[in-house]
């Protein structure tokens, strides 16, 4: 049973040590060569980070504050305060244009993580639109915003921690009118709205007279995540890549296919999306979810998350009411008051759950949209 277990990790490129508590992972992980060697040092490390965290079920949600400190060029790294204590490198090399980095990286998984104790929580994607679609002419990529939207999704639906993706909105997400953005989550049983907007497709020429010339080109987005339950912005951030362009500058490129995604440049899109969702894991993770009262009838009640976001069979929450008001400055507002009333899951289904109050007394004041809180299991 140990060698299979074994041979199954050399298959994933993974060696393990595993003691009581913490775990230890050797990982080879590789970026492509490009702007200098210290920056696919760097990105072949975080790959190789990236790899062990998500073998182990580490919590993402640290990631992002390692990602500095894999810039100074040493062998080791140790970490306090972080699952992930110590990485060190203990071989580098090049080969046909990639750098690869093989690193021992200590975890200490632990079960306070929030993603153990949260529920995941409903997140809309809108459509990635182009700043200036005339920079999509060389290649003729004009549906590249529709797709990176694409590949985010997959990313977040397949590996996020902390979040799962409940529709994509060709709707443009309009901050200053937080009312409409409240309404767009609500069809989508949708905590988060996430957009963005490509705002640099343009290319170079390198001109090298030991061999052909080579066209690079930007890939810079732009990220905002707006809150569905009151249409505040949540978080903005900024990204920056560029890559080779290895297609002709006649050709029409085909952003849908393997050749393209496989490439130079459409591994520098991957890389973006992965860094958007670490970093939506590092900023909101932590955040409670927020499930709604979606139905209540007598000592029942519904509510709009189920299995896909992690909910079990007798987990308890907390019911809180909610109301709305205006406030001295025009601007519409949530509020969110604690009640005395318990539930229990009864029944789970893949999108939604039925539970049952604890004090029948007081189910006659639950109304569809009060929020609900998963409470910690209790210690006998």
């Amino acid at each position: 049973m140990k060698k299979t277990l074994r041979n199954a990790l050399l298959g994933l490129g993974i060696l393990t040590a595993i003691p009581s508590q913490a775990a230890w992972f050797e990982v080879t992980g590789q970026a492509i060569m490009l702007e200098s060697k210290s920056s696919a040092r760097t990105n072949a490390i975080e790959d190789a980070v990236y790899r062990a965290m998500h073998f182990a079920g580490a919590d993402f949600s640290s990631f992002s504050s390692m990602k500095p400190y894999f810039q100074e060029d040493r062998k080791d790294y140790q970490f306090n305060g972080s699952e992930v204590r110590h990485v060190q490198i203990s071989k580098s090399y090049t080969k046909d244009g990639n750098y690869y980095v093989t690193a021992r990286v200590d975890i200490y998984p632990t079960a306070k993580s929030c993603h153990n104790v949260q529920y995941k929580k409903g997140m809309l994607i809108s459509d990635f639109s182009i700043a200036v679609p005339q920079q999509a002419a060389l290649g003729g990529i004009y549906q590249v915003g529709k797709d990176f939207t694409q590949l985010l999704k997959r990313q977040i639906g397949k590996q996020s921690q902390s979040f799962v993706i409940t529709g994509t909105s060709a709707v443009p997400v309009q901050p200053e009118n937080p009312s409409a953005m409240m309404m767009l989550a609500e069809d989508f049983d949708a905590q988060y709205i996430l957009s963005g907007q490509i705002t640099d497709l343009t290319s170079t020429l390198d001109q090298n007279r030991f061999s052909s010339d080579t066209i690079n080109r930007q890939f810079s987005v732009e990220l905002q995540v707006l809150d569905g339950k009151t249409g505040e912005m949540m978080l903005q951030r900024k990204y920056r890549e560029v890559a080779e362009w290895p297609f002709s500058r006649i050709s029409q490129v085909d952003t849908q296919s393997a050749r393209f995604w496989v490439s130079t440049y459409g591994a520098a899109l991957q890389r973006v999306s992965r860094n958007m969702m670490l970093d939506l894991e590092s900023s909101l993770a932590c955040r409670a979810s927020l499930p709604e009262v979606i139905n209540a009838h007598g000592n029942l009640v519904q509510m709009n998350v189920g299995r896909t976001h992690g909910v079990r069979q007798g987990d308890e929450l907390k019911l809180w009411h909610t109301a709305g008001f205006i406030d001295q400055y025009g601007i519409s507002r949530n509020r969110m008051v604690e009640t005395e009333i318990s539930l229990v899951v009864n029944r789970v289904y893949e999108t939604s759950a039925e539970l049952s109050v604890q004090q029948s007394e007081l189910a006659a004041s639950i109304q569809p949209g009060d929020l609900l809180t998963k409470q910690p299991p209790r210690r006998y």
